[in-house]
């Protein structure tokens, strides 16, 4: 029996891994031709950037902290609201309204305990800066119950071409529960005006039930959201289990599949589901297979970085390195790795000044100067 079980074991094995990208692009290794500069230390986990028009840069710190820098100094902003540390919760992301230079808007999303039931959840704010602190904090959404599981806030923030909001919520680790309801919060893609009111053409509108806010669904932890600058179009990645990270190109009313299908298996090694595809459910333009754990995510529109322009930069968390991932219109036709063993690439963003900034946790933020 012994003998038996140990012959066994390889067929076991090889079937608990998740499904392999039969079209997968091989990862090229770098040529590094830049060198990295520090722009700021002491952020022991820096989750959101985004830059005022004097040139500040903002950054979240997941336990609760905000931060301007501006020449060489880190200034910490006050009345940051309480947020929900536990697990992945805590200070997420920052966005810049379009019309900042008018209106000073900042949006921010962080895990709160607001709200019903114990534990926490996914919570969406805008506030005004002045003197170094926040104020005219306003609630815009905040989803529900609230969850002691430690797991898959979300969460990112962008703004379209049209001036909606859309913000990305984590399905809390009710994967079976959460992402295919629509009458439920969390695993979904919200979409919002900028105050907060729901848009009178959002795909669930008038639907009895529904959590209207809600503009696609179906997700597990979306960790990445960008618009496409040359399209217009929100692109998101999330986690998958055990394989199958994905990027999505989100469409209105649209349903990305968990946990129904999946490319990846549950981290027992057990079937979360046998299917990678159903009618009905939107398809990625792409998946890892092994999961390389995604956060942030930007396209590269400047000069500086001539190889890189038109392409698209996925940080890799368990990987620790930055993914460039040539586009050909929607599609991905190459891969390349850059700042190879980094350490946890948290999130990556293009700075106004043309500049590829990283935030890798226990370093801060760091400036890829491309070599001359």
């Amino acid at each position: 029996m012994d003998k038996l079980k140990f012959l066994l074991l390889p067929f076991f094995f090889l079937n608990c891994q998740a499904q392999p990208n039969p079209n997968d692009i091989p990862l090229q290794e770098e040529l590094k031709n830049y060198k990295l500069e520090t722009v700021a230390n002491g952020i022991p986990i820096p989750w959101g950037m985004a830059w005022t028009p004097d040139g500040s840069l903002l950054v979240t710190e997941k336990s609760g902290l905000l931060y301007r820098i501006k020449n060489g100094r880190k200034a910490q902003i006050k009345n940051v609201p309480e947020v929900y540390n536990q697990g992945q919760g805590g200070l997420l992301d920052i966005a810049l309204h379009p019309n900042y230079t008018k209106n000073g808007w900042i949006y921010l999303t962080l895990a709160s305990s607001e709200g019903t039931g114990k534990g926490g959840n996914t919570r969406l704010i805008r506030a005004q800066l002045k003197n170094e602190s926040l104020i005219n904090i306003q609630s815009l959404y905040k989803c529900s119950p609230n969850t002691t599981k430690g797991q898959h806030f979300g969460s990112r923030i962008v703004f379209d071409n049209a001036g909606y909001l859309y913000f990305s919520a984590g399905e809390r680790g009710d994967h079976f529960i959460n992402p295919q309801d629509i009458s439920r919060d969390n695993g979904k893609i919200y979409r919002l005006n900028d105050d907060g009111s729901i848009p009178k053409d959002n795909p669930f509108v008038g639907k009895q039930g529904s959590k209207e806010a809600i503009y696609s669904y179906g997700h597990r932890n979306p960790q990445g959201l960008a618009k496409n600058p040359f399209t217009g179009a929100i692109w998101e990645h999330e986690h998958g289990p055990k394989g199958g990270d994905e990027i999505n190109i989100i469409k209105k009313g649209a349903n990305y599949g968990w946990p129904i299908v999946t490319y990846g298996i549950d981290y027992d090694g057990s079937d979360i589901s046998t299917k990678t595809e159903k009618k009905g459910i939107e398809n990625p333009i792409y998946y890892w297979v092994p999961s390389i754990a995604p956060s942030g995510m930007a396209f590269v529109t400047s000069d500086r970085y001539p190889d890189w322009k038109g392409h698209l930069l996925v940080g890799s968390l368990k990987f620790q390195y930055l993914e460039l991932l040539k586009l050909n219109g929607n599609k991905i036709i190459g891969r390349q790795k850059i700042a190879t063993d980094i350490g946890r690439l948290r999130n990556v963003a293009q700075g106004p000044d043309g500049y590829i900034y990283l935030a890798v946790e226990n370093k801060g933020i760091l400036k890829i100067v491309p070599n001359k």
